[in-house]
This record gives structure tokens, C-alpha cells and sequence, in this order.
């Protein structure tokens, strides 16, 4: 009897106290919570519990709005932020050591000395090198608060014992933008990976450089480019539109439409304009793409992007976590919604849950690959509800979430086999440039001064190859001649891109890896033989 009202006594002092902070649903939840906390027959982690509550919450309402604890936050603004604090280098882990592919130009490691090549075998005195850590770990080792000091043992190549040195962290610059050249005498080539606080700065700069070097038409590269910053999308939108060009508006049921407009000040408002999608790329680059065609700036080449347009707005929770809430919609200046379909009650074995609509969400890539979208345009169908229009030349463009191209290029499925994706998967293209550029560094940075030389004359021998195969071997990798030979020129690209990237940096990776890249060869086309004119030619 003693518990019975004991236990009616703590309903009662929880009911009173969540009278005063909301409507009935919230004084169900805190009753709910309260009632575990204190009544239940073992002891419960009561700061778990809220976080799998809202959780469990949010997966009922669409596919982004999601919790991230502080750990999480913190490790997920870094890349959009623009830096980071550590050591400054680019490394890979090979057999259990971790293998400096570049210092940071400029940064700390390059400041004292450490060199492309050396191999860090111990951080504070701590082995790294030989005991199974994971990257993660060793990250962790890496990285601290900028001005702090850290002791780095280190192997070289040619010298007989190791090397010691102290690093001050600093704030390391993170690039979006991977490459920026010339890639015909008129044509310059951006690529953009994220949309972060930097990119604007960035691509102004990239683009002016070109320009110098007598750029009068881009290919702007956002395949596989997931999205970031709204405004940095805006910013970047701006440097091809002119003034009082609208971008994109957003518009929910508790946040009124806002309008975003080009400012008229951009560097690049008149010269051809090519932009390159697929389907991985997602959110702000949907909404830069979007605003390019339905103003008919430029043109889209590629494949139908993601259709991520939902509007998040982060909301810092008192530990340094933080939901961020879905509150409105992307679309673009036609009114096109660029969000695809999602089922907020997805049913599986007759049951309804958030988890289900998730899983469905995320197959919807592998649905569009087996429906044959991906391979045929003819595979994608639009019904007329889904017509929009061009703002200036009244062309037909479709809505349904994501952006349609202009003009669709298959995914490449002719070089592709099982025994390369096992040779990617499992590092073994990768090691083979690492292990060529160790034993040949100093032989080819002799032979090739310039990456033109380089690009010119360098060809994949037959004892790379051998190599490779070796390290295949080692890794379990079944040989399977027919896929070897079908995949052979694109492990050769692979392979010399990688190696372009150890000698000079990705600029010179992606001048090897577009060789082989259907839709910058495509996107060459279009400016070569007239199309591009053709297609955004006004009507009579």
C-alpha cells in the first residue's frame, strides 16, 4: 500500500510541475520520463533516454531533420566552417603506418621541416605505427587547439634513424574547391565539392586566375557535391546572374516565403556556362543548378540530381547538440519544388514507423539504378503536372525533386567490373601509387619538372601493373582476366591520376581523371560544336 501511494504521489508532483510549461502532449512526455527515471525496477542513463526521445521524434517527420550530439556538431561544422586545428598534411594509412602524401603548403608541418614521403611512427611519444589504431584515434592524436605543441617521430627514406620533431598546431585551411584549370584554350574547369563558408572566396579567385589565362567559357563541376552553406549557394549563384535575378525562395507552414535575389556584381555574367550534376549531388548545389537553367544562364549536362530541398534551421541544445529542424521548402525561379517525394508513414511487414520511411528514402537511388534511370534516358518518365517553364526562354524543364539536365549522360558502366570495385574497396589502387611514389619520389620530380611533361609523357608500366596485382593477390582479390582487361584503362587513369595528385596536388588528379569523364567530354562537346548556342538561342 506504501508504494501504491508513493507512486501516486510522484504522478502527481510531475503532473503539477509540467502543467506550467505546455499543452497536454508535453505533460504526457515529461510524465512518461519522470515515471522511467525514478520508478523503474533498474537504474536508467536519463540524458540517453531524451536523446533516443527526440530521436525517435524526429524520424517521424522527413528524411533531415535529425539530432547530433556535441561530438557530432562539432565534427560536422569543420568541413563548412573552413578549417580545422592540427598538424597540417595529407596522409594515408599503409600497412599500419600512416604515410604524409603532402604537407599543407605553408602550414605547420611544412614550417619544420617534415617532408611528402615520411612516415609518423609516433605522436607524444605514443606508437602509432604497428598497433592497429584506427584513423579516427590517430585524428584525434593529431588535431588539437591551435599554438599547442605536439612531438612527432618520424621515418625517412634514406636517413637511418628517426627523425624528431615539434609541431604548433594551427588552423588548417579545408578547400572546397578541388580543381581549377584550363582545359581548352577558351575553357576554364572549376570543380566544387561542398558548399562551405569559403567557397565564394574561393571560386572568385579560381575564376579571376582563369580568366587571366583567357577564359571565356566554364564548366562548372558540382558532381557529387552534397550541398552546405544556403548562403555560400547564393553568393555563387550570383556570379553568373544579373541583378534582381531571383535564386530560390523557400516557403513552409510556419515560415513565410522569403525571396533571394542575385545582386548583379557577379565576375562571370555573360561568358557560356556549363554545369555539371549527378546524382549525389544534393541541396545547394540543386539550388544553384536550378537557378542556372530556369533563367536559362547555362546549360545542365550530366544526370537528375538528388532532390534534397528542405530548409533546416539548427536549433543549439544547453550540452552543445542540436536538432536540425526541417521548416520550409526549396524552389527554384520557375516554382519548381526541388525536394523529392518522401512517404512520412512508409509501411513494411504491415507496420508504421519513421524507420521504415528512412530505409525507403535512402533506397531510392538504388531504385532509380535498377529502373534503368541512370543508364537510358528514355527510362525517365514526366507527367504533365510536373511541366515548368524557363523564365526568359520559355523552355520545358520538369520538377519531381531534383534537377532534370539539359542534356542526360549515362552513368559509365563499360569500364566498371566486380575485380575493380574490389580493387578500390579494399586500397589496393591506392597503396600501389603510394608504394611507386616512395621508391620513384625523387627520380620522377627529376624526369618531370612540370605536370604538362608529366601528363604528356607518363604511362602505367607493366611493372606497376604487376604490383598491383601482387598487392591484389595479398588481399584475397580474385583474379578474373575478362574484368582486368575491361577495367584496364580506367585502373591506368586511376593510377597516374593518383600519382599526379602524390607529385603536385588534386588540380593535377582531376586533369587526368576528366580524360575519362564522360560528362566533361560531353560538356567539351556542347561548346565545340555549336549546341550550347543552339539550345539557350531565343526564339523568333
Amino acid at each position: 500500500m506504501k508504494k501504491i501511494i508513493t507512486l501516486l504521489l510522484c504522478i502527481c508532483a510531475v503532473t503539477v510541475q509540467a502543467q506550467t510549461v505546455g499543452n497536454e502532449a508535453i505533460r504526457k512526455l515529461q510524465l512518461a520520463e519522470f515515471a522511467i527515471t525514478n520508478l523503474y525496477v533498474d537504474s536508467v542513463d536519463e540524458n540517453k533516454l531524451v536523446e533516443e526521445a527526440i530521436i525517435k521524434m524526429l524520424a517521424q517527420l522527413d528524411p533531415h531533420s535529425t539530432y547530433n550530439d556535441a561530438e557530432e556538431v562539432k565534427k560536422m561544422n569543420e568541413p563548412l566552417q573552413g578549417n580545422f586545428e592540427g598538424i597540417g598534411v595529407q596522409f594515408q594509412m599503409i600497412e599500419d603506418t600512416l604515410l604524409i602524401v603532402q604537407p599543407v603548403s605553408n602550414g605547420p608541418s611544412e614550417k619544420v621541416g617534415i617532408l611528402a614521403g615520411d612516415r609518423i611512427i609516433a605522436v607524444n611519444d605514443s606508437a602509432i605505427a604497428g598497433v592497429k589504431m584506427s584513423t579516427e584515434d590517430i585524428m584525434s592524436r593529431l588535431h588539437g587547439p591551435k599554438d599547442s605543441e605536439v612531438k612527432l617521430t618520424i621515418i625517412r627514406r634514406g636517413v637511418d634513424d628517426p627523425l624528431y620533431f615539434t609541431v604548433k598546431r594551427d588552423k588548417i585551411p579545408i578547400l572546397s574547391l578541388d580543381a581549377a584549370y584550363m582545359i581548352q584554350p577558351k575553357t576554364g574547369y572549376i570543380r566544387i565539392n561542398r558548399f562551405a563558408a569559403t567557397t565564394a572566396e574561393e571560386f572568385i579567385k579560381a575564376m579571376k586566375d582563369l580568366q587571366k589565362k583567357g577564359m571565356k567559357d566554364l564548366i562548372l563541376d558540382l558532381q557529387g557535391n552534397g550541398g552546405g552553406y544556403l548562403n555560400a549557394a547564393i553568393d555563387l549563384a550570383n556570379e553568373f546572374l544579373q541583378q534582381k535575378d531571383l535564386i530560390v525562395y523557400t516557403e513552409g507552414r510556419a515560415s513565410r516565403r522569403s525571396n533571394f535575389y542575385a545582386r548583379g556584381n557577379g565576375n562571370f555574367k555573360d561568358g557560356r556556362l556549363i554545369v555539371l550534376v549527378d546524382e549525389y549531388s544534393a541541396s545547394a548545389s540543386e539550388i544553384v543548378t536550378g537557378a542556372i537553367q530556369d533563367l536559362d544562364r547555362g546549360v545542365v549536362v550530366g544526370r537528375r540530381t538528388f532532390g534534397k530541398g528542405l530548409v533546416q534551421r539548427p536549433i543549439d541544445l544547453p550540452d552543445g547538440s542540436m536538432i536540425r529542424l526541417t521548416i520550409a521548402r526549396y524552389y527554384t525561379p520557375s516554382g519548381r519544388c526541388i525536394q523529392k517525394p518522401y512517404d512520412k508513414t512508409a509501411k513494411l511487414d504491415g507496420k508504421v514507423s519513421g524507420e521504415d520511411s528512412q530505409e525507403k528514402y535512402n533506397q531510392e537511388l538504388i531504385d532509380r539504378f535498377n529502373h534503368g534511370e541512370l543508364m537510358h534516358a528514355d527510362s525517365i518518365h514526366f507527367p504533365d503536372s510536373l511541366k515548368y517553364q524557363t523564365k526568359k526562354l520559355g523552355r520545358t524543364v520538369y520538377g519531381g525533386g531534383g534537377i532534370m539536365p539539359d542534356f542526360f549522360v549515362p552513368i559509365d558502366t563499360t569500364l566498371y567490373t566486380d575485380y575493380h570495385r574490389n580493387l578500390v574497396a579494399k586500397g589496393v589502387v591506392i597503396k600501389t601509387t603510394m608504394k611507386f611514389i616512395e621508391n620513384n619520389r625523387k627520380e620522377m620530380q627529376s624526369k618531370y619538372k612540370k605536370f604538362e611533361a608529366f601528363n604528356d609523357k607518363f604511362e602505367i608500366s607493366d611493372e606497376v601493373l604487376a604490383d598491383m596485382r601482387a598487392a591484389a593477390d595479398k588481399e584475397k582479390i580474385e583474379f578474373n582476366e575478362e574484368q582486368y582487361l575491361k577495367s584496364l584503362p580506367l585502373i591506368k587513369t586511376q593510377l597516374k591520376a593518383l600519382i599526379a595528385r602524390d607529385l603536385w596536388d588534386m588540380n593535377e588528379y582531376f586533369q587526368v581523371m576528366n580524360t575519362t569523364n564522360s560528362s566533361v567530354q560531353q560538356a567539351l562537346k556542347l561548346l565545340q560544336n555549336n549546341t550550347y548556342t543552339q539550345t539557350l538561342k531565343p526564339k523568333p
